[in-house]
């Protein structure tokens, strides 16, 4: 039985990953995690209080969805105390992912802007797409997410931009354009556009647009419902308790690492 942590219990996140945990025929609910001020410190989910900081005796594997100060901090106690880790958090600086990278010489670990299992077969199509259209479109990436996302563009969209600066020979730092406004002029061929949406309840939707001659190819992944997520995060949680150290992506959880 795997024991997993959760940090951000009580948010939605958090409360939808215990609840993937509690249909888990092979998982236990070990330990629900909340930063110090939060008010739901002490409650219950599951039988088992919120604190604000994990016991090393209570699980094997924590996952982590929250911001990305708290996700170091929780990695220094998983690197001391030798538990893997599933960072779905997004939004993090050179040191901080650095930071990652380094503990993952120690403890395995699974990071990725996205948990969900359709997202990751999305980046794969969107690879394809950029080999066989890229050099002869237009390539702009659109996402859209709830009010309460604090980042933009997204860290799925930051991934997708990745991919297609691989594929297509280009820099992000140079031919990235967020958004536009006024007299912007002929578009340059290298762009490669963002455009983000926040609002509602939105849960999360991400479309590449190839943009070329008489055609135009779209690639979409809409997620209806948060459990996808969680669902991802605990096949990656099984993926990381079979494992010594390393840092992995769920590409790696699903084989697909070298492509379809």
């Amino acid at each position: 039985m795997i024991r997993i942590a959760i940090t951000g219990a009580a948010g939605r996140m958090g409360r939808t990953v215990a609840e993937a945990v509690r249909e888990a025929d092979d998982m236990v609910l070990g330990a629900a995690l909340e930063h110090p001020d939060s008010g739901a410190i002490g409650d219950m989910i599951d039988g088992v209080t919120i604190a604000r900081e994990p016991v090393a005796d209570d699980f094997d594997v924590l996952v982590d969805f929250s911001v990305p100060a708290a996700t170091l901090g929780v990695l220094e106690a998983c690197e001391r105390h030798g538990k893997g880790m599933v960072i779905g958090t997004t939004g993090f600086d050179a040191d901080g992912t650095d930071r990652i990278a380094r503990a993952a010489e120690h403890i395995p670990i699974v990071m990725t802007p996205n948990m969900s299992v359709g997202v990751n077969v999305t980046f794969k199509l969107i690879e394809a797409a950029a080999r066989a259209l890229g050099a002869d479109s237009d390539v702009e990436v659109f996402e859209a997410h709830h009010r309460h996302k604090i980042d933009a563009p997204s860290g799925t969209a930051v991934r997708i931009g990745e991919i297609l600066a691989r594929v297509l020979d280009r820099d992000l730092s140079s031919d990235a354009v967020y958004g536009r406004e006024g007299i912007t002029g002929v578009r340059d061929a290298r762009t490669i556009g963002f455009h983000s949406l926040r609002g509602g309840d939105i849960v999360g939707e991400h479309t590449v647009t190839f943009a070329g001659p008489g055609e135009r190819l779209e690639i979409t992944h809409r997620a209806h419902s948060r459990m996808n997520f969680a669902m991802g995060a605990l096949r990656a949680a099984r993926y990381v308790a079979e494992r010594d150290a390393g840092l992995f992506d769920v590409a790696d959880v699903l084989g697909i690492a070298e492509g379809l």
